[in-house]
């Protein structure tokens, strides 16, 4: 599915976790995708879907608030338990970040939520492909996928995602056989 030529944009300027949501969800769950690749249907579906993540997620944070990292990881893992995983979140961990889990997960095929923001977290990305030490992100406001390098993400200099700090990132949990070897 090619993200940027669909230009998917967010509903309005509180969506953009809910948009996040769904564009993973599309990414790892065939069937969730047909609903959004469908010619005719596709938009219209994109933006109520939206929405309705929105609610799902934010029953009782408030929604002009935000989606939390603990609700995103409760959306993405919908759609990742059909290729039998779980999603998680975890802070980030600032310059001494080596981001390795991030950087696995993407190149093995699992989209990751990144939260972004200057002061206070206030935006959500997903981090679709890793080449190199570049991340491939997809940033919902525009629709755009946009390319930052890892040592930008580590030194807080993410600038073309619209602000300059990560502040936590939501991927899958390492497969249970990884964790016995």
């Amino acid at each position: 599915m090619g993200i940027a030529a669909r230009q998917l944009r967010q509903r309005d300027g509180t969506t953009c976790g809910p948009t996040v949501a769904v564009v993973a969800g599309a990414l790892l769950d065939p069937t969730y995708r047909s609903a959004l690749t469908d010619t005719v249907t596709g938009r219209d579906w994109f933006a109520a879907e939206q929405a309705r993540v929105h609610a799902s997620v934010n029953r009782v944070w408030p929604r002009m608030l935000g989606t939390t990292p603990m609700g995103m990881a409760h959306a993405i893992t919908v759609h990742a338990r059909v290729r039998g995983r779980r999603y998680r979140w975890r802070s980030f961990r600032g310059r001494r970040d080596r981001m390795a889990d991030v950087q696995s997960a993407v190149r093995a095929g699992w989209p990751v939520a990144m939260l972004i923001g200057a002061v206070v977290p206030r935006h959500w990305v997903l981090i679709v492909k890793a080449t190199g030490d570049a991340l491939h992100c997809y940033e919902p406001s525009s629709g755009e996928v946009r390319v930052v390098d890892v040592a930008d993400v580590r030194n807080a200099r993410l600038t073309p995602l619209g602000y300059r700090r990560p502040f936590a990132f939501v991927l899958p949990r390492p497969s249970p056989r990884a964790a016995t070897t």
